[in-house]
């Protein structure tokens, strides 16, 4: 086993319910998942990460603090991932750090006159503590050059799936739903955006109602009704009616958000969130209807195992074919951290890890910094 062709990639997303830890190889061009590790935070952590989504008292000192703290915590999951693969320090490469992002203000916020993203998890630590080239902070040069900054996996998409012969998507439902379009014509673009909300409004709602993190495989949605009504009204945000290049995120998206057009219904929560699973439904299976009549889809990240959801997309897609990744031999578990395993091997290829027509920035760039042990 050499060490030049082996990354670790690390996620850790809006949802903030843990970090995912893939070991990739990517020998002879090829992309092959050697191991996965998942560790879920506490409570206490997922709380700490959730507090810094929105401004608070001492949230400087607080961001400080925990974006060490996340660096240990990514360090100690790689050490238990290394332990378990037999395997050292010198046999990775570079380890490929997303991050935990608690701000992301792209120039779809007209509010923000200076438009930024910000992910903690100090990158600087993680590679003294692993004593592993780390490459972290991808998103920030793809604002700087006039983009979105995100969603940034449609490249490792492209990579993985530049040899498709039929309009492909790969819809990743996370905290925030995005969808990746590959078309059949070469000659059309790749396409790539937030649709909307995902698993971080319906955690919340959940959380807030019944004191559980998730709704497990959509159980609880699944007991109430949807009120169209509402529906309507929350696919009226302007959001949703903005074109692509857009990026958004639990800033936006979340209880703050939800509550002023609950103001005029009297629902029983269940039923709010059944009309949210069909709120993320509905606004990504709008997306693909209008970018293709016929073409495979593929699901991805934590809302897949939502059965409500795959439900709703299913009755809204049925033109199209609807299968999760996991049917490509993908872990759909490590999937995202692949993807940033990936984006530390295309640092150090000189790949370019952006898609203009994806995040809208002025051109093509290779994204990423490099720290140093």
């Amino acid at each position: 086993m050499t060490s030049k062709n082996y990354y670790i990639g690390i996620m850790s997303g809006t949802s903030a319910d843990g970090v995912d830890i893939a070991l990739v190889d990517f020998s002879a061009g090829k992309v092959q998942l050697k191991a996965h590790l998942y560790q879920p935070y506490s409570n206490q952590l997922q709380q700490k990460i959730i507090g810094l989504y929105s401004s608070g008292p001492n949230e400087i000192d607080r961001m400080g603090n925990l974006s060490v703290e996340l660096a240990h915590y990514f360090s100690k999951v790689i050490d238990q991932l290394l332990t378990q693969e037999n395997l050292n320090a010198d046999d990775i490469t570079a380890i490929g750090c997303h991050g935990q992002t608690i701000r992301h203000r792209p120039f779809i916020d007209t509010s923000i006159q200076h438009p930024f993203t910000l992910q903690i998890g100090c990158n600087q630590t993680l590679a003294c503590l692993t004593n592993i080239n780390v490459v972290g902070d991808f998103r920030t040069k793809d604002i700087a050059l006039g983009g979105q900054g995100a969603p940034l996996v449609p490249a490792f998409h492209h990579y993985l799936f530049s040899e498709q012969q039929q309009d492909t998507f790969i819809v990743n439902m996370g905290g925030i739903a995005n969808i990746t379009f590959l078309p059949k014509d070469k000659a059309q673009p790749i396409i790539g955006f937030d649709t909307g909300p995902a698993n971080a409004l319906l955690d919340e709602w959940c959380y807030k109602h019944i004191q559980q993190r998730y709704d497990e495989n959509g159980q609880w949605a699944a007991k109430g009704n949807i009120n169209q009504a509402l529906l309507t009204q929350l696919l009226s945000d302007q959001y949703f009616s903005l074109p692509a290049p857009k990026s958004t995120g639990r800033e936006y998206f979340n209880l703050s958000w939800l509550t002023p057009y609950l103001a005029e219904f009297s629902l029983d929560p269940v039923d709010v969130q059944a009309t949210l699973v069909a709120l993320t439904a509905s606004s990504i299976a709008h997306e693909i209807n209008k970018l293709s009549p016929k073409s495979f889809v593929y699901l991805c990240g934590g809302g897949i195992d939502n059965n409500e959801c795959y439900k709703l997309l299913k009755h809204q897609l049925t033109n199209h074919c609807i299968k999760s990744i996991n049917s490509l031999n993908l872990n759909n578990n490590a999937f995202e951290a692949m993807a940033f395993a990936w984006l530390a091997f295309a640092y150090e290829k000189k790949i370019y890890g952006n898609i203009p027509t994806v995040t809208g920035a002025s051109k093509k760039t290779i994204l990423g910094t490099r720290f140093y042990p």
